[in-house]
């Protein structure tokens, strides 16, 4: 009985840690679709994934945080536009991240725009709703500056 108990809650502990992982979208006309769908504006991350040691150190003092997890399933989409050196990227979605990094003219990486989306006679259009980077202080500090581009623009 103890035996079982025991390989129950390893598989319930796993399936937890499983759910708990955000979904990052690479593709911007499916992001949103789904922003569309659930009337949550787009989190557009610039980042160089595999040599940018900003963007790594945000990544883990915020972005893998249970507190960033749960605020960013609560509010937004979230985008990664990666701008990798050693990691492979399908040609398409160079060109997607090379075009919207000119349209919001990231200069630095980690940049995160906050955006709502919407297409008009098939043209995206994206409303800028505030822009933020990398922010000492761990995930409170990073979250207490992202709700305030939301509120300012919501108000």
């Amino acid at each position: 009985m103890k035996k079982l108990a025991i390989t129950l809650f390893v598989i319930l502990s796993s399936l937890t840690i499983q759910a708990q992982e955000l979904t990052w979208q690479t593709d911007m006309n499916k992001a949103m679709e789904i922003s569309k769908k659930s009337k949550k504006p787009l989190f557009l991350f610039f980042t160089g994934s595999d040599w940018c040691g900003w963007c790594m150190r945000l990544q883990n003092e915020v972005f893998k945080t249970p507190e960033f997890k749960k605020w960013a399933t609560e509010n937004v989409i979230l985008v990664e536009l990666d701008f990798p050196r050693r990691t492979p990227q399908l040609p398409e979605i160079q060109k997607q991240n090379s075009e919207l990094q000119q349209t919001f003219a990231v200069q630095g990486y980690p940049t995160v725009w906050f955006v709502n989306a919407s297409k008009k006679d098939g043209k995206i259009n994206l409303e800028k709703l505030g822009s933020t980077g990398y922010l000492a202080g761990g995930p409170n500090a990073w979250l207490d500056a992202a709700n305030k581009i939301l509120i300012n623009k919501k108000s």
